[in-house]
């Protein structure tokens, strides 16, 4: 109720609006929606949850059984395959609909559609359709519907969907339908092919082509290679001198006379969070208590309420399966059945590329390639917008992608044309690859299963209970030579194409290594031995190496153990950088408290616990320095930049002092690396100072970060999850920031008697804020300890032993 109360005192201010913190000024018809038997107050109103429900609906085949345990997550217990969907599509919406419509009607481009007259809504939706989300998610509907199996499953999952949907009065609407005055629409198959470029979208579009083409035309090779190297000796590679390589490469042809294009372009596109990543690991029985190998999953992303997850059981005669599920898509993403555990990374790889484009004309109707004019396709989108007249944009489509950067769209409406080529326009069937990995027994499924899978590309590692562990870097990454897509290429030659995609079987992989353990954490995949070319502009250098660290040292590990990698906070980068930077601070030229700040930070054991001061000094100390260091890269407003990572910025502090590039540009004195590290630091000590005599209460690395759960509309406060007091930062572990963190905890032990789990995720099942399972497990993920998650065997299924669960409400299903 709290949430609702809340909600009424900012009700006007806030402006109803469901993305940006834009105020609309859409108000509900405030009859309907005060009415205290339909309007918002039902939906503060708790359900009876305990209580037996039977549903009957024409499009189930058999009989199911849906049981909802004390953590809300629903056990599907279905006679057919089909029925098992059906039903994960009903529960699913039954507590996240809003939430997946709101997902794909960002991905679709049509928020418009809901938040009415406003520039920046209207910004996003042209963005995501210039960017081709539709093109992508289109050919992504038509492979689907070339695999009758997963055509099947799709279809079942939709119509579970729309079966809720049919049910719903407006009294058990969600309540941010009530507030936008709106009903939700029929689920469809293309929404699906939408929520899955969604994720596309967030752990794939992220790339450097232009900042890099705009370095390299500023700064020269040499300065370019010093300040962007692809790859630093200190990082640890996923698979490192363990595999070999026995296969017949398929080698890119570098063509004659290639020059990266020198282009000063503005990037307006909107790029992911850098830090979207995720841990995984595996350990061997040889390293756990038990003697049966342990699998760990936590993948970073936005803290969102509801969350981007929801737990789900499916069992039926062709599966029994359990993890965490996308809204809007069928089957787990990350998780295990009776004989295999699996989980994702995001497998950072460059697989955007950009390509300038010469129209013949201003009708865009030709461009040049090969000294040819070739005819462009026209795709006209059509952006509706609530109670205005709607935005009709043109898009022009050549061999590359869609030009999303034009005289109509950019920076200074720029006159240069850029179209975009990327992996998730083409088609995949990341649906039928986990369909199959649901249901893999072994090392051998697990690889048929994944192979399917494309974008965005995941390290999925895996272990089962026969005793394999292992970790494939999966996705479908272009064949390219040397540097092909690191800056801006020509469009007008054919030969800057991708020549084809790097073999399935020859992508990058690891099973039963001697050490004992896989693991990844966003780090360079591989070492020099891979003979294909392969490269990110922002591969971890961290969390990785710390991961390894731990993960050689450990011996019995039990599930506790591996909380406590998965909650470790320990800062790898302060530690490597106060390196550095303490020995050039003066102490004769500090003050009082800028001295007690230096001691705290000497004193400091690199760990970012929650109760400490010393990591907001670090923290605060190198949000100032940082930027004070590449403040060149700042000064034109109209060129877009990328700064050099923090290990290099560390590396040249270190080797280099005397670098002309550490001068502060805006002041006349010639500056040193020293000059920088003591004006960022005494300027560091006042804001932390001036932040404790504001801040009310604890006064620590906790308060500092201020973790929070943001509800999905980020103006609705009210619905955020607030509070929070853990450890981690960025760079950590325990990768928790202000608002980015684990969104799922998952530690699976590979028992051949029986499958043991234990997770968690910041909310909850239900997507509903006046609901006590709305955040439910916030506290146990803060503390990164696990609920242990209740897994039946089939078998214990099949003989009706299920009283094992804490069961709070059984929904029986069957054919009408």
């Amino acid at each position: 109720m709290k949430y609702y109360l809340g909600l009424m005192s900012s009700l006007l201010s806030i402006g109803l609006i469901a993305v940006l913190n834009t105020k609309i000024g859409v108000v509900p018809p405030l009859g309907k929606f005060l009415d205290p038997f339909n309007g918002f107050w039902q939906n503060a109103k708790e359900k009876n949850i305990a209580v037996d429900e039977n549903i009957a609906h024409q499009q189930l085949k058999g009989k199911g059984t849906v049981l909802y345990d004390s953590l809300l997550i629903p056990h599907i217990y279905a006679e057919n395959d089909l029925d098992a969907y059906f039903l994960q599509g009903y529960v699913t919406a039954s507590n996240r609909l809003w939430q997946m419509e709101l997902q794909t009607h960002a991905a679709a481009g049509r928020l418009s559609e809901i938040l009415g007259k406003n520039e920046k809504v209207l910004g996003m939706d042209r963005e995501m359709r210039r960017k081709g989300m539709g093109f992508g998610a289109e050919n992504f509907l038509r492979q689907l519907k070339k695999n009758p199996e997963a055509l099947a499953v799709t279809e079942a999952y939709r119509n579970g969907i729309n079966a809720y949907i049919n049910s719903l009065s407006y009294a058990d609407l969600p309540i941010e339908y009530k507030l936008l005055d709106y009903r939700p629409e029929p689920w469809t198959l293309l929404k699906s092919a939408y929520l899955l470029k969604y994720m596309a979208e967030s752990l794939s579009s992220w790339d450097a082509d232009f900042e890099y083409s705009n370095a390299l035309a500023l700064l020269g090779r040499n300065t370019f290679d010093l300040l962007y190297p692809d790859m630093l000796k200190m990082q640890d590679p996923i698979v490192n001198g363990t595999t070999p390589w026995d296969f017949q490469i398929a080698a890119a042809q570098k063509p004659n006379n290639v020059t990266p294009l020198l282009t000063h372009k503005k990037d307006l596109n909107t790029k992911p969070d850098p830090d979207n990543g995720s841990n995984n690991w595996a350990v061997s029985g040889a390293r756990t208590q038990s003697g049966h190998p342990m699998l760990a999953n936590d993948p970073h992303l936005g803290l969102n309420a509801p969350s981007i997850w929801y737990e789900i059981h499916i069992t039926s005669p062709e599966q029994n399966v359990m993890g965490a599920s996308l809204p809007g898509a069928p089957g787990v993403i990350s998780g295990f059945n009776e004989n295999i555990a699996w989980g994702v990374t995001n497998a950072r790889r460059d697989v955007v590329d950009w390509y300038k484009v010469t129209f013949k004309d201003s009708t865009k109707n030709e461009y040049l390639l090969d000294g040819k004019w070739v005819k462009a396709e026209k795709r006209i989108e059509t952006i509706k917008v609530r109670g205005e007249e709607a935005f009709i944009d043109t898009v022009t489509y050549t061999q590359w992608g869609p030009v999303m950067y034009d005289e109509t769209f950019g920076t200074h409406k720029e006159k240069q044309n850029y179209a975009m080529r990327w992996v998730a326009h083409d088609p995949t069937e990341e649906v039928v690859a986990i369909y199959h990995l649901n249901r893999a027994k072994n090392y051998a499924d697990y690889r048929n299963a994944i192979k399917y899978f494309s974008c965005p590309a995941q390290n999925f590692v895996f272990a089962a209970n026969d005793g394999d562990i292992a970790l494939t870097v999966q996705g479908r990454f272009p064949l390219k030579w040397e540097e092909q897509g690191k800056f801006v290429m020509d469009g007008s030659r054919s030969d800057m194409a991708w020549q084809g995609f790097i073999p399935a079987e020859h992508n990058i992989y690891t099973r039963n290594p001697e050490r004992g353990f896989v693991s990844s954490a966003n780090q360079h995949p591989v070492d020099d031995s891979y003979p294909y070319y392969h490269f990110d502009a922002h591969y971890e250098y961290y969390r990785n190496r710390r991961i390894n660290d731990q993960l050689g040292q450990m011996q019995n590990a039990n599930h506790e153990t591996i909380e406590g990698l998965l909650n470790d906070n320990y800062n790898l980068m302060a530690k490597e950088a106060l390196e550095v930077i303490i020995k050039y601070i003066p102490e004769e030229a500090l003050n009082g408290h800028e001295k007690i700040a230096l001691q705290s930070l000497k004193d400091w054991d690199h760990f970012n616990d929650a109760k400490k001061i010393a990591p907001v000094y670090f923290e605060q100390w190198w949000r100032i320095l940082y930027p004070m260091i590449w403040d060149e890269m700042a000064k034109d407003q109209d060129i877009s930049y990328i700064k050099p990572n923090k290990t290099v910025t560390i590396k040249l502090m270190a080797e280099q002092p005397n670098l002309s590039l550490f001068d502060i540009q805006e002041t006349p004195e010639k500056e040193t690396v020293q000059d920088v590290v003591l004006k960022s630091f005494q300027q560091a000590v006042k804001e932390v100072n001036d932040w404790k005599g504001k801040q009310e209460g604890e006064k620590d690395w906790a308060a500092f970060k201020s973790t929070t759960v943001q509800h999905l509309s980020r103006v609705l406060k009210p619905f955020n999850i607030t509070g929070i007091r853990n450890g981690g930062n960025r760079g950590v572990v325990n990768a928790t920031s202000e608002k980015h963190g684990p969104s799922w905890r998952m530690i699976v032990e590979l028992d051949p008697k029986g499958t043991k789990a234990w997770a968690a995720y910041p909310g909850g099942q239900s997507g509903n804020p006046g609901s006590p399972f709305y955040d439910q497990q916030i506290n146990r993920w803060e503390a990164c300890d696990l609920y242990p998650l209740d897994f039946m065997s089939k078998q214990a299924i099949q003989e009706g032993n299920i009283d094992g669960q804490h069961i709070l409400s059984k929904i029986s299903f069957d054919k009408q």
